[in-house]
């Protein structure tokens, strides 16, 4: 049973080798794991840790949530909308990564809103990889694309209108 698993997973980071035209002993030095301990993933033989696949993902420039469903770490049918929304929040190129962290925690936020909060784990990995993050979730100090009260100041609300400054 674990080793179908492993099996499509071997065969799925072969796929994507390949795609990357990688030899098997750029993949391992650029992961940081043996050829041999690799070549074995590959085949069906050895089932790695998931600090082993995050590394090779890395490595690939591919999702490690998108291993970790391969290799039976993550729930396929549950958590494949998760994992495609992550993917792409992570692979887009025009956000840095401390905002790719604080869209992650904002949408987990509104998915345990909704009652989908199965990530748990995933969201306190991302917070925690973004820094900052208090005990309770929330983000100490954080502000997305600047001063965020540098416009409303600490009465907002009560303005009607634009304000103006002398000058």
């Amino acid at each position: 049973m674990a080793s179908l698993n492993v099996g499509n997973l071997g065969e799925y980071l072969r796929e994507q080798r390949r795609n990357a035209q990688l030899s098997l002993r750029q993949l391992a030095d650029a992961a940081g794991v043996s050829n041999p301990y690799l070549s074995q993933i590959e085949r069906g033989l050895r089932k790695p840790s998931a600090e082993v696949l995050q590394q090779v993902a890395k490595a690939l420039r591919i999702s490690a949530e998108t291993l970790y469903v391969r290799a039976g770490i993550l729930d396929a049918e549950r958590d494949l909308n998760e994992v495609e929304t992550r993917a792409v929040i992570l692979a887009d190129p025009t956000l840095d990564e401390r905002q790719k962290q604080v869209l992650l925690q904002i949408y987990e936020s509104f998915r345990k809103e909704n009652g989908f909060g199965s990530g748990e784990e995933s969201a306190r990995a991302a917070g925690d990889e973004a820094g900052g993050v208090r005990g309770d979730g929330s983000e100490a100090g954080s502000d997305i694309g600047g001063d965020a009260d540098s416009d409303t100041g600490s009465d907002a609300g009560s303005d009607t209108g634009p304000r103006r400054t002398a000058g």
